[in-house]
C-alpha cells in the first residue's frame, strides 16, 4: 500500500518578524510544528500561546504543539485551549501521562508522546494503545539547527516494531537535523511524519518541502 509521508515545518527556524508571509510560504505543508520551550526543561525559551492564537487565526494547517516544558500535567489545557490540533509532551516530564492523554482526548486534539534520545523506548510500552503520535528527538531538544543523532534509526525500528506487535498505527514522527538525506533514513525505518526547521525556512520554501515529501515517500515505498 502507498504511504505518503506528513511534513511539518518548525516555526521555530521562521523570520518573526514577518510570520504571516512566512506561513504563506510553508502553506503546502501538511502541519505546522510549534516547539513550546520554558527555559527549564530545555535550556531555552521559545513562545508560548500569544503566538501560537496569531499562528492558529492566520493559518489553515493544523498545528502540531510540542510541549518541552517541566509541567504539562498543569499546561495541557492552556494550549488546547490555545487550538492545538495536536499536543506532544514529553513522558519524561510528565507526572501522569495518562490522565494527559486522556484530557487531550476529551478536548477533541490529537495526544502525542516525546521520547528524547536517551530515554528508551520501554516507556512506551503502557501508553502505545492509547496515543495518535510519537515523536522521536534525533537531537536533543532544546535549540534548532542541530546534528541528526544516527542512532535514531535503529530506535525508530523499535518503534516501530512495538506498535505492530500491539496492533496500532500512530504517526510516529521525528524532530532534529531533518534534511532529505536523514528523511530518507528516518522514513525507511518507521517515520511517518517529519519536522524540519533549517532544512524548510531557506531559499524556496515550497521546493523544499516538496523535495522533503518526495525523498520520504521514497523511502517509504520502495521498488519492489
Amino acid at each position: 500500500m502507498h504511504q505518503e509521508v506528513l511534513i511539518a515545518p518548525s516555526v521555530l527556524s521562521a523570520d518573526f518578524m514577518q510570520l504571516g508571509a512566512e506561513l504563506d510560504k510553508i502553506a503546502t505543508a501538511d502541519y505546522i510544528h510549534f516547539d513550546v520551550m520554558d527555559g527549564n526543561y530545555v535550556p531555552n525559551l521559545s513562545f508560548g500561546i500569544p503566538i501560537l492564537k496569531q499562528v492558529k487565526a492566520y493559518s489553515k494547517l493544523p498545528v502540531d504543539v510540542h510541549l518541552m516544558i517541566s509541567n504539562p500535567d498543569e499546561m495541557v489545557d492552556t494550549y488546547l485551549d490555545a487550538g492545538a490540533d495536536i499536543v506532544c509532551f514529553h513522558v519524561e516530564a510528565a507526572k501522569h501521562a495518562h490522565r494527559i492523554i486522556s484530557r487531550i482526548h476529551e478536548r477533541g486534539a490529537l495526544a502525542g508522546v516525546a521520547l528524547n534520545p536517551g530515554t528508551s523506548v520501554a516507556m512506551l510500552d503502557s501508553l502505545v494503545h492509547d496515543v495518535d503520535l510519537i515523536l522521536i528527538m534525533s537531537v536533543n531538544p532544546g535549540y534548532g539547527g542541530q546534528s541528526y543523532i544516527p542512532t535514531t534509526a535503529e530506535k525508530l525500528k523499535k518503534v516501530r516494531a512495538l506498535c505492530q506487535a500491539a496492533g496500532v498505527s500512530p504517526l510516529i514522527e521525528v524532530d532534529g537535523g531533518i534534511n532529505t538525506q536523514t528523511a530518507q533514513e528516518v522514513c525507511s525505518c518507521g517515520a511517518t511524519m517529519l519536522v524540519a526547521g533549517s532544512a524548510v525556512f531557506k531559499g524556496d520554501y515550497a521546493q523544499n518541502i516538496s523535495e522533503l515529501r518526495a525523498a520520504g515517500n521514497t523511502a517509504m515505498n520502495p521498488q519492489v
